[in-house]
């Protein structure tokens, strides 16, 4: 009976077992039924998507950058094919050792190194980095035959950006460089001239511009990118291409410079630092836009290194400066014309007011010196222009005060921002009461004295004023007062019709001046060329030009002393202007030259102008040496 019992009880015991393992048997199986629902009905699509982007990559097409040409076709940006050599960092377990072993393959240099990490951490969002780029055939064939060895590393075809001309226009093209963060942020909230988004048109584009038209110009220069819908093996290798959406290359620019003449104006500086800008007057297409010294843009597009960057940096020449658009300087004796322009529309003077000059002007106890001494004898207007006479100068502008010459000189584009086609443009000062109280943080500072009024006269003072902005007025002056806006784009061209859109501004506006006032003034520039400060630089021209010489100081001298140019520090001499248009009945181009502590304008800056002139109208280089004429007129070296 006992075991009878036992019996009954391991039998019920086993039940309950086989109970509890059936039990667990059929929530395990519902549990997967359950989880099989879940997968292949209530979440089938959102797996099915997934696995099909796992199965499909999409793969962005980066579109050909549009080229750069100057009015004459004349190619100054372009792009070409190069292998580089590519490291994926996701995919590299030692990225140094990797490295190591590469270089026995392939040379890598320090510096290419260098470069590398530089890249990477300014790149973290790229799917490679290069380490090496333009590779040789041979290089690329010696990689391919390792290529098992190194996982994470590929050659890539890539284009580049190159500046055949090397310096030539290097601050008006630009250059560009691989994208950085801040250029990402700048993208992810903006929309093209299109609407597309821009972020996601640069998807597998690492390049974009950084300085002067590359930078201005990107949104039309970079193109489209296209897209490949390519089908991938479980172990991520291409199996075939799905769809394609090509890449459209981006518009070319056509420029209104020349080259030819901008290769001339720099060759005509020579080892000196300046400026020039030559713009068509009744246009205001930019003709040559020069900054010396200038820097080789091919050296940006990879990255520079620090042994190039240092030496531009640090250079006490400032190569990497844009003079005409951002250097401020005293424009001197240049400034004249333009006020005696003012005392005619104003009725301060009359073309045959005069008086005898005794070399200097007295206000309040202080002598303003003429720099010739003695004065030049009788002087009217016309003689005032052409002999360069500050006594003049220092009465009109104490007789029209300071707020007349601000206001008849703001429509020139004095003080003003020109509107020009690239970023970064300086102001410069066109001085006011209303400025100085600005500009300054005390109220003696603030205050304008008569005698601030008398040195404006001349073109000293707080006058500062671009290359750009002088180009702009002689330009204008020449163009009988119409406004026109200067720029370098002359058009766009649709890479792919040869369509192209002007993008010349209309007529900005025109100065009311009387012809008769704007006639004597272009008479007295003749003047200056044929007989006075600049008549040796262009004595046998064949054509006749008006200009204006100016000497800007960058230090007062002392009333009892004199300057002497041989006992001042070279970057501490006076800077040389020179103003002209030409020809001067019909101008077909006005420039303004700037010669950093180039002397007398009449000597440094007058002699770049003519050989501009000479080569832009007769198609040859201006003349190597020129004697000294005897002049009708006796003229102080402006």
């Amino acid at each position: 009976m006992t075991e009878f019992k036992n019996t009954e009880r391991e039998l019920h015991l086993f039940r309950l077992r086989l109970g509890a393992a059936a039990g667990l048997v059929i929530l395990a199986f519902a549990l997967l039924v359950g989880r099989l629902v879940d997968l292949q009905v209530i979440r089938h699509s959102q797996f099915a998507a997934q696995a099909e982007e796992n199965r499909i990559s999409v793969v962005p097409i980066p579109p050909n950058r549009g080229l750069i040409l100057d009015r004459n076709g004349v190619v100054l940006a372009r792009n070409y094919s190069a292998y580089t050599l590519e490291i994926t960092p996701a995919r590299v377990a030692d990225l140094d050792a990797t490295i190591d072993a590469l270089s026995q393959v392939i040379e890598v240099q320090p510096r290419d190194r260098k470069r590398f990490k530089k890249v990477l951490e300014e790149s973290k969002g790229l799917e490679s980095v290069p380490i090496r780029t333009r590779l040789t055939d041979e290089e690329v064939a010696r990689f391919a035959a390792q290529h098992y060895r190194f996982p994470g590393v590929e050659i890539q075809a890539r284009l580049f950006r190159q500046y055949p001309l090397n310096e030539v226009a290097a601050h008006v093209i630009g250059y560009i460089g691989r994208k950085s963060q801040r250029d990402i942020d700048a993208l992810s909230d903006r929309e093209d001239k299109e609407g597309i988004d821009l972020l996601s048109n640069y998807q597998g584009t690492d390049y974009i511009g950084k300085e002067g038209l590359e930078k201005r110009y990107e949104e039309y220069l970079h193109g489209t990118t296209g897209y490949e819908e390519v089908e991938v093996s479980a172990g991520g290798h291409a199996v075939r291409t799905l769809s394609s959406t090509p890449a459209v290359a981006g518009n070319n620019l056509i420029l209104s410079l020349d080259v030819k003449l901008q290769q001339v104006a720099e060759a005509a500086f020579g080892d000196r630092r300046g400026a020039l800008v030559a713009i068509e007057p009744d246009t205001g297409d930019i003709l040559a836009f020069v900054s010396q010294p200038g820097f080789d843009p091919n050296l940006f597009v990879e990255g520079i290194d620090s042994q190039n960057w240092d030496a531009l940096n640090n250079s006490p020449d400032k190569p990497l400066i844009n003079r005409p658009l951002t250097g401020a300087y005293p424009p001197g004796s240049t400034f004249k014309p333009f006020l005696a322009l003012a005392a005619l529309e104003n009725g301060r003077r009359t073309p045959q007011w005069g008086f005898n000059d005794p070399g200097y002007f007295m206000f309040a106890g202080h002598k303003f010196r003429d720099d010739k001494e003695g004065g030049h004898g009788y002087v009217d207007m016309y003689r005032s222009i052409v002999a360069s006479c500050d006594t003049y100068y220092y009465m009109l502008a104490n007789d029209m005060g300071i707020d007349a010459i601000a206001s008849f000189m703001k429509p020139f584009g004095f003080g003003q921002l020109t509107g020009i086609d690239l970023d970064g443009e300086r102001p410069g000062v066109l001085p006011s009461p209303e400025w100085k109280k600005h500009y300054f943080k005390t109220p003696e500072q603030q205050r304008w004295y008569a005698g601030d009024t008398v040195s404006i006269g001349i073109g000293q003072g707080y006058n500062a004023y671009t290359p750009l902005q002088m180009a702009h007025a002689i330009a204008t002056l020449a163009n009988d007062g119409v406004v026109m806006t200067p720029h370098l784009v002359k058009s766009i061209e649709n890479s792919k019709t040869g369509e192209r859109t002007l993008t010349v501004p209309a007529e900005s506006f025109r100065i009311k001046l009387r012809a008769q006032n704007l006639q004597v003034i272009r008479d007295a520039l003749v003047g200056v060329n044929k007989e006075g400060t600049s008549a040796t630089a262009f004595k046998g021209a064949p054509y006749t030009s008006g200009g204006k010489t100016g000497t800007a100081q960058l230090f007062q001298v002392k009333e009892n002393e004199k300057y002497r140019e041989g006992h001042v520090s070279e970057r501490l001499r006076d800077h040389a202007w020179f103003i002209a248009y030409a020809p001067a009945d019909h101008p077909r181009i006005a420039l303004a030259v700037l010669v950093e502590n180039g002397g007398f304008g009449a000597q440094a800056a007058a002699p770049i102008a003519r050989q501009i002139f000479d080569y832009f109208l007769l198609g040859k280089k201006g003349p190597t040496g020129i004697s000294q004429p005897a002049p009708e007129i006796e003229v102080h070296d402006d």
